[in-house]
């Protein structure tokens, strides 16, 4: 009931919370809400202009406009609120572009479809059903994971109303949220746009939020969208299979459901691989690794039965895991030892671990689609986002850095971590990158990390590791370090996408034989001769500074539904991806990728494979992928005879 006294509650909360907005998405937002669009004046329109370590702040606004803009938004908020909070107009699409451009700029009418989609308000174009389609066909699919990109698959299946089941080896939902339980596993990307456009949160605590946050939206998900119903759990995959004659896919399934494991073949007209890239821990390539005698482990499978109070840990690489678990174990153990063979550049991020704040919070929850407008500005920083400062000038020639802008960034940060440094000098030359910023992946840290390696009970060993032995750790200096747990923070066999499974298309091909190391996938989906087979997060879908990985693994089912109903309407058999169709779209990939931060040579990393090509990353532009993933262009297919 909306009470003088609820009234002034609200506005005095009201006047509060609008001191700590974001307005470049929250003068949309009042719009939005109020339907006066009046509030959007010309000197309150933000730009979206990247400086070296990080944005500026409201947009460029200056005082003086935010201080109006701050006025308006309170006095249409406190007015709506008085008239009894009545619900949002209804738009026609073409009603919110001078909201959405408010925020963008003028863009060409094709990023349309894109911004309404991220709004949350859907894409009508790309909805269909198996009814209007062919309500007779007999067609399953097998989704093989149930994490973010399973979950979304599994989603526009049952939108569809296409019979499907997904084969899930763990037992929930979640993928990589649900495998690491690592002390400190948190985003380090907003999880406002680590989030589904169509089933969008206005309840993060954090900007970057913690494993547990990210999990339960997972899961809640599921549950929302009745899912669970058709995942079955603790199902491995160990081989798919393709059988010309019926043009089916024949999974060879290990069910450990029950002791002993049995194994099962379950049939499917199309599968579609949601294994993602980051699921099969790397080890170090050292000798003795199996000779110590202490308690060891990766970190995505971390050892919850080993206390490590009074213990001398030591913890192999700096990479994203390590980064943020050694912070948080070094109260309990007694030391702990650090080894690392490159560092990693630390974009500083002051809010990292921090709530949001309250007021911003307050506005989240009081304000209906106020975190539409909040999401939405988050994903237009992303879309090119820091791009300019990761494209290769080939006219530059400064050792570490790669262009102007490159080495403006190289600059800020050695600033910075000059500055957290200052008072440990023989630690500095050790944390300083020799490689340019955005060749390998960039972290974020709000001071953690230099308080930790400067704590006493920390060591940094930068001499490379020669062997494990039965009381610790040998190193090329002949130093010998005993410690009690060893901890190994050395990533993912990322560039092996679908190991150890053996996938086997037409005349008994062979998917590891044919990419033969060097994995490819026509928009990063689908594989010449393996037809009716569509892989997500797949090779060269990763990415680095534009974009977001949920945005891209939405764009990549929709264009598996494309396919999917491409072949349905045709009543094909199968749809296979010609070879040429695969070749021109790496041409251009590969020569993107080469122009990049990421593929300079003499920089090893993920991001490549054996032979050093990139292998992980997209290195063109967000809206370019998205349109390419609008649908597979006819050319580029071939659909086989009819299955009825």
């Amino acid at each position: 009931m909306n009470t003088p006294d609820a009234h002034q509650d609200f506005e005095e909360q009201l006047r509060t919370a609008v001191q700590v907005a974001e307005l470049p998405s929250l003068l949309p937002a009042v719009a939005y809400l109020t339907g006066d669009q009046t509030i959007l004046r010309d000197e309150l329109r933000p730009g979206v202009h990247p400086i070296p370590l990080g944005l500026e702040p409201q947009g460029g606004l200056s005082a003086l406009a935010q201080d109006l803009g701050r006025t308006l938004a309170f006095e249409a908020l406190r007015d709506w609120h008085g008239a009894g909070r009545p619900a949002a107009p209804a738009y026609a699409p073409e009603e919110l572009r001078p909201l959405m451009e408010f925020v963008t700029g003028p863009v060409d009418t094709d990023y349309l479809s894109l911004f309404l989609g991220q709004l949350g308000f859907g894409d009508t174009d790309s909805a269909w059903t198996l009814e209007q389609v062919r309500s007779d066909r007999d067609f399953h699919v097998v989704v093989i994971g149930a994490g973010m990109s399973g979950l979304a698959a599994a989603h526009r299946l049952a939108d569809a109303g296409v019979s499907f089941t997904v084969l899930e080896r763990n037992d929930d939902v979640g993928g990589v949220w649900l495998e690491n339980t690592y002390p400190g596993c948190q985003l380090d990307t907003s999880n406002f746009c680590y989030s589904y456009s169509f089933a969008q949160h206005a309840g993060w605590r954090y900007q970057y939020s913690r494993r547990d946050s990210i999990l339960e939206y997972f899961q809640n998900f599921a549950d929302q969208q009745s899912l669970r119903s058709h995942v079955r759990f603790r199902q491995t995959v160990e081989r798919a299979q393709f059988d010309e004659g019926p043009g089916l896919w024949r999974l060879t399934v290990r069910d450990t459901t029950a002791e002993p494991a049995k194994i099962e073949v379950i049939e499917a007209h199309a599968v579609i691989s949601a294994v993602g890239q980051l699921n099969t821990p790397a080890y170090p390539s050292v000798p003795g690794l199996d000779s110590f005698d202490g308690d060891s482990w990766h970190t995505a499978r971390w050892n919850h039965d080993v206390d490590l109070t009074g213990k001398r840990v030591a913890v192999i690489g700096t990479g994203a895991s390590s980064f943020q678990v050694v912070p948080e174990i070094v109260d309990a153990a007694a030391e702990v030892v650090l080894f690392q063979r490159t560092p990693p550049w630390i974009m500083p991020t002051p809010n990292y671990h921090a709530e949001l704040p309250a007021g911003l919070r307050w506005l989240l929850r009081e304000v209906p689609g106020y975190h539409r407008w909040f999401r939405f500005l988050q994903f237009w920083v992303g879309v090119e986002g820091r791009r300019r400062y990761a494209v290769v000038d080939p006219q530059w020639d400064t050792p570490g850095s790669i262009s102007r802008d490159n080495q403006a960034l190289r600059q800020a940060l050695e600033e910075h971590l000059s500055r957290e440094f200052e008072d440990r000098p023989d630690l500095l030359p050790h944390v300083i990158p020799d490689y340019p910023p955005y060749a390998k992946r960039m972290l974020r840290d709000d001071g953690r990390w230099a308080a930790t390696l400067k704590r006493d009970d920390v060591r940094v060993v930068i001499q490379p590791i020669t062997g494990v032995v039965s009381r610790g750790i040998d190193t090329a200096d002949g130093a010998s370090h005993e410690v009690d747990v060893i901890i190994y923070g050395t990533g993912f066999r990322a560039s092996e996408f679908l190991a150890p499974m053996e996938v086997v298309g037409r005349g008994g091909l062979r998917l590891h034989d044919f990419w033969g190391g060097e994995p490819r996938a026509n928009v990063g989906v689908a594989v010449p001769n393996f037809p009716n087979l569509f892989l997500l997060y797949g090779p060269n879908t990763n990415l680095v500074v534009n974009g977001s990985i949920v945005l891209f693994s939405e764009a990549e089912v929709d264009y598996v539904m494309a396919c999917l109903r491409t072949l349905l309407e045709a009543d094909a058999r199968t749809i296979d991806c010609k070879s040429e169709a695969l070749d021109r779209f790496y041409e251009r990939v590969d020569e993107a990728s080469a122009a990049m931060a990421f593929g300079v040579d003499g920089v090893s990393s993920w991001y490549k494979s054996a032979s050093g090509r990139v292998s992980q990353n997209w290195p063109l532009s967000t809206f370019e992928f998205w349109q390419r993933t609008r649908g597979p262009e006819p050319d580029e297919y071939v659909l086989g005879s009819s299955g009825r």
